[in-house]
């Protein structure tokens, strides 16, 4: 029999469990584990915890199932169990209400998928509504009562959520963001901006959890009052954990956080409960406390309608560094160097300083490009920065850094002068030296460009102040040979709104696919051309059949072949023809030596300073092929 849920606000204050992760590692169980999983292997010690809240007087008790989706089950190999998973853990909560024989609601507990969506991240949004969905089907079929679904940074994220939710059911739907002491999500939400989204959607309850101990919990729960929030829920954690013994040791006690309980509920909230860190004894003394006493529910302050909302900083795209200033008014030369592959730079910086002898505008440093080991790419950066005056464009990918990483260096890398960042998702390690690594890609080159911005406008991703913004130029890349251009061109445009400045392409040797390509991207930003001189017939064979994003005319290959002995100094007259038809196209060129090899590229440097400037305002971006 359904439960009558809005009875039950109105008739009191539901409390709500405490935590289930930190409570099981408490007792033994790692954080390595699938915490998930466990309703399969260890159900008793599960119903057991269970039955512990339920003694402490709870009146909802939440599934063992916060990240039982096919996305967090996938990080162990889990991601066809979904169904069995939340199945047991359904069971295993309604069974220790029944041997409890106490008249409790179980809530099917949904968590966050673990990867950012679109834009920032690589998940589309139906892709997060499916596993939203197949895991509240699941639990659904298991016989929760209603769905909680919780821990969510992201509006697009709890949208999603909320759609897959409602999509195969209309059990009762309790929502909680989790908010920072700051008072906005990780990505910069605030309490308005849920409100303003999710108040429309008619979901039952609206709340926070976690991230926060109950002082600043508060402080969210007053503000959804005075927004007109109804039903609100408040589940903070037991203050923030200091890292003891191998295990996190949170400082809020029993008492402390009763005491906030009854505050929660004078500012509104009708369902108290805990998160990380909380125990029964924790839930226990929270029932004495709004049991105990006469506590009344505040009063509704205001109503979001005709009330300001304060919105999330928007990103403001890139700076004009000398770099990207010269881009847009002179044509530039740039060149490629690979970090080592040990710890001697000495080679490379001297290369440097010969590109730079020679006529060219920057040097480009690769990020360990087709996922090789090498120096960190932006300590060569720093290491040529500080010998040769020369810009620099530091390649920067997303493939070995979490959110937190990838901010934490870049706002290093503004601090040392190194501002011209060609933002990439980077090559997977399988094609590498480590297949077996794991990739991060917390977000991709969209997400990456969109954290570069926030930077710049003085904010981290979460909308928290960095101080003095960053000052990057942001470029990207293009592959305009690419198999599917359609879809490139869609990354384009989704690179460009999230601030993106200059392009960068793949290699080309032919004129029609960059002509071909122009007209229907229609630039109205700088590019720079990709040159790969070829140095035999061999080469330009593994380029065109064994290198992702790269296409070598047949044409080419067979000159190649034909050239023989001579083939280095053929491929650098072919690619010194290719630029001089192509220069007119585009705003720089990008010179890539092949095998270290620089002197090539630096021939190359010299024969375009020798060619003749072409103005800006005479470059043909939109002229057609043919």
């Amino acid at each position: 029999m359904a439960i009558n849920f809005k009875a039950k606000l109105d008739g009191g204050i539901i409390i709500c469990d405490g935590a289930m992760g930190t409570y099981l590692n408490q007792k033994g169980i790692s954080y390595d584990r699938c915490l998930d999983e466990l309703d399969m292997s260890m159900p008793k010690l599960v119903g057991e915890i269970h039955r512990e809240y339920i003694h402490a007087g709870a009146d909802m008790i939440e599934t063992n199932t916060f990240g039982a989706n096919r996305f967090r089950l996938a990080l162990h190999g889990l991601e066809n169990n979904v169904r069995d998973i939340n199945i047991a853990g359904a069971k295993i909560a309604r069974e220790a209400r029944e041997i409890s024989g106490v008249d409790i609601i179980v809530a099917g507990s949904i968590g966050p998928i673990g990867k950012p969506l679109e834009p920032i991240g690589k998940v589309k949004f139906n892709e997060a509504r499916d596993a939203f969905a197949e895991q509240a089907g699941a639990l659904l079929e298991g016989g929760v009562d209603l769905f909680l679904i919780e821990t969510i940074s992201s509006l697009d994220e709890m949208l999603a959520a909320v759609e897959g939710v409602r999509g195969i059911s209309d059990l009762p739907l309790v929502a909680q963001m989790t908010f920072t002491a700051e008072g906005t999500t990780y990505l910069g939400h605030t309490p308005a901006d849920m409100v303003s989204r999710l108040m429309p959607l008619g979901i039952n309850v609206i709340g926070a959890n976690c991230s926060v101990g109950p002082q600043k919990m508060l402080e969210v729960v007053e503000q959804l009052s005075e927004l007109g929030v109804e039903y609100i829920s408040a589940q903070p954690n037991a203050g923030l954990p200091r890292y003891l013994g191998g295990r996190f040791i949170y400082l809020s006690s029993p008492d402390y956080f009763a005491d906030y309980a009854k505050s929660f509920v004078k500012a509104g909230a009708r369902i108290v409960g805990g998160c990380c860190g909380t125990t029964p004894d924790h839930i226990a003394a929270v029932v004495r406390a709004i049991r105990g006493s006469d506590i009344r529910r505040g009063p509704s302050v205001s109503r979001i309608e005709g009330r300001h909302e304060k919105k999330a900083q928007e990103p403001v795209g890139g700076a004009l560094t000398r770099f990207y200033e010269k881009l847009k008014k002179d044509f530039v030369v740039s060149v490629e160097i690979d970090p080592p592959k040990g710890t001697n730079p000495a080679k490379l910086i001297e290369a440097a300083a010969k590109i730079k002898n020679a006529g060219a505008d920057a040097v480009n440093v690769a990020d360990s490009p087709m996922a090789r080991v090498r120096m960190s790419c932006m300590a060569l950066a720093y290491l040529i920065n500080s010998a040769v005056d020369i810009d620099i464009v530091l390649h920067y990918t997303t493939r070995d850094r979490n959110l937190m990483g990838l901010q934490a260096d870049l706002i290093g890398a503004n601090a040392v002068g190194l501002r011209n960042i060609l933002a990439l998702t980077g090559d997977p390690p399988s094609i590498g030296d480590y297949p077996q690594a794991t990739a991060v890609y917390d977000v991709d080159s969209v997400g990456l460009i969109q954290v570069i911005s926030r930077l710049n406008s003085g904010t981290d991703l979460a909308g928290n102040s960095i101080g003095n913004p960053t000052a990057f130029s942001i470029g990207f890349g293009a592959n305009p040979t690419a198999p599917n251009l359609d879809f490139e061109v869609s990354r384009i445009k989704l690179k460009l709104e999230a601030g993106g400045q200059y392009m960068m392409t793949q290699p080309l040797y032919e004129l029609e696919p960059l002509l071909r390509f122009l007209d229907i991207v229609k630039p109205d930003v700088p590019i720079l051309l990709g040159i790969l001189p070829l140095v035999s017939f061999k080469h330009a064979q593994f380029l065109h059949n064994e290198v992702p994003g790269i296409s070598v005319p047949e044409s080419i290959r067979r000159a190649m072949e034909k050239a023989g002995d001579k083939s280095a100094k053929v491929g650098g007259e072919l690619a010194a023809e290719f630029i001089e038809k192509a220069r007119g196209f585009v705003t720089g060129i990008y010179l890539m030596p092949s095998f270290g090899r620089f002197e090539t590229c630096i021939e190359l440097v010299e024969v375009l300073k020798r060619f003749k400037p072409i103005d800006a305002s005479e470059r043909g971006f939109h002229r057609k092929p043919g």
